[in-house]
């Protein structure tokens, strides 16, 4: 009979751990391209490990409740520090946990099957700590600000929460030089900015706004009219500006698909262009993301995955519009006058 975590922390057989994160990856298949799907088999459970890891400190940190049934405690006890009134010190005490798990993956014998199949993933390819540990503290910030002074605020939120995913893929892909790195890091923040403009309306209904405050103030649009689905001029401007922003750390990150080989190459690719393409529908829909949340079609998807495809083995380009310059859409230097 399998072995099960139990109350006293027994621990899972490492091949039912990695079946485990599989089941969890395919059960949230929207996340993952096409080409992580398409990877060698050897190197697809690795990435199934750390997507599940990914994808559950996510879940605690953004939709545990006190009370309700939580899937991933269900495999592991339940930490005793979580006792907190408020839904936030209870995922905070979650996030604790974790935290302690992943210290057993450097430092000792984990006890949920993520973290059991993670352990043998970070021997296989030496993973750093940090990233996961940033992970972490993105849910954490996510206990404590619902809102973003600046971009620069923002910027560190999306190095936390998106940027040390594609450190970690690389470092799979036995890529861990720091140009890399760096490259990955703008396009990884592209695409959680992105997410953010398709999702405005969605996260402001969850309590949070990822428009940076200081740019919805310089450009005239407030809070109360957010509340109103109210898509004005100040609204679409502002949109823009914040897409063109976007589209520059993907042109940013752009060129790291080029210095990729094999499935590598055509998921950066992927993420690069899909990413893009929702910029473009934001576009599409003059910047209008309140009432209809922007997205691709399947048929878009498929033309995607044969353009990546294709630039993959033929060492054809990218792809990308023509630049455009978000300092053109600047609120504080608009036909020479300050605002």
């Amino acid at each position: 009979m399998t072995q099960r975590a139990t109350s006293q922390g027994a621990s899972w057989p490492v091949e039912d751990a990695y079946r485990y994160c599989e089941r969890l990856a395919r059960t949230h298949y929207e996340n993952f391209t096409v080409g992580s799907l398409l990877m060698p088999r050897p190197l697809r459970r690795h990435m199934f490990a750390v997507y599940a890891y990914c994808r559950t400190v996510d879940d605690l940190g953004d939709e545990a409740i006190r009370g309700a049934a939580n899937p991933h405690l269900a495999t592991a006890p339940v930490p005793a520090g979580a006792a907190g009134d408020d839904t936030g010190s209870y995922r905070l005490a979650l996030l604790d946990w974790w935290e302690s798990e992943l210290d057993a993956c450097y430092e000792g014998q984990p006890s949920h099957p993520v973290h059991v199949a993670l352990k043998e993933t970070i021997h296989e390819f030496d993973l750093p700590r940090e990233p996961f540990q940033r992970l972490i503290e993105a849910n954490r910030m996510d206990q404590q600000a619902q809102r973003y002074p600046t971009y620069g605020d923002l910027l560190h939120y999306c190095d936390h929460s998106a940027n040390p995913v594609g450190r970690l893929v690389l470092h799979l892909f036995r890529y861990g030089d720091e140009e890399r790195q760096l490259m990955s890091d703008a396009t990884c923040t592209a695409l959680q900015l992105t997410n953010f403009w398709q999702d405005v309306a969605r996260d402001y209904r969850k309590g949070r706004i990822y428009l940076p405050l200081e740019d919805m103030e310089a450009f005239g649009y407030t809070e109360n009219e957010l509340a109103g689905d109210v898509e004005n001029g100040a609204f679409r401007e502002l949109m823009a500006f914040e897409v063109e922003r976007a589209e520059g750390l993907f042109r940013e990150g752009a060129p790291l698909a080029g210095t990729l080989t094999g499935p590598a190459r055509l998921d950066v690719a992927l993420f690069t262009r899909g990413g893009m393409a929702v910029l473009e529908a934001i576009r599409k829909q003059d910047y209008r993301v309140l009432g209809r949340r922007p997205a691709l079609s399947r048929a878009r998807k498929a033309g995607l995955f044969l353009s990546a495809w294709a630039g993959a083995k033929l060492g054809a380009g990218w792809g990308l519009p023509e630049s455009r310059n978000p300092e053109s859409r600047n609120p504080e230097s608009r036909n020479g006058e300050v605002r």
